[in-house]
């Protein structure tokens, strides 16, 4: 069983930054892709970001590129999100995952991902 924490999220103005943070308990963090999503009220779970297990390799959702960067140590079980250059279309409330899963996956599919945490809302204001 892995338990995950997201932590970070609050209220911050139109081109400022946040970083987020996802403690997972459980071992064997190391073998785990983990992915930030995101979601609106009404609106599916949007992908966001992912990286596999070393942290040798990104991924990200166009809407982010650029601005976003997904990371992971762990020595601490943690991956994180720093949110940088932040729009009033980026507030939702942030999810992130954990796969555990072998196999070949598509990263940006929700039902790809074994563990969720509960969720961190981040709030951008104009």
């Amino acid at each position: 069983q892995v338990q995950l924490v997201e932590s970070g999220g609050g209220l911050v103005q139109a081109g400022g930054s946040l970083r987020l943070a996802c403690a997972a308990s459980g071992h064997s963090f190391s073998t785990y892709a983990m992915a930030w999503f995101r979601q609106t009220p009404g609106k599916e779970r949007e992908f966001v970001a992912q990286i596999i297990w070393s942290g040798g390799d990104t991924y990200y959702a166009d809407s982010v590129k650029g601005r976003f960067i997904i990371s992971r140590d762990n020595a601490k079980n943690t991956a994180y999100l720093q949110m940088n250059s932040l729009k009033v279309e980026d507030t939702a409330v942030y999810y992130c995952a954990a796969r555990v899963r072998a196999g070949v996956w598509s990263p940006t599919r929700s039902h790809e991902y074994d563990y969720w945490g509960q969720g961190t809302q981040v709030t951008v204001s104009s």
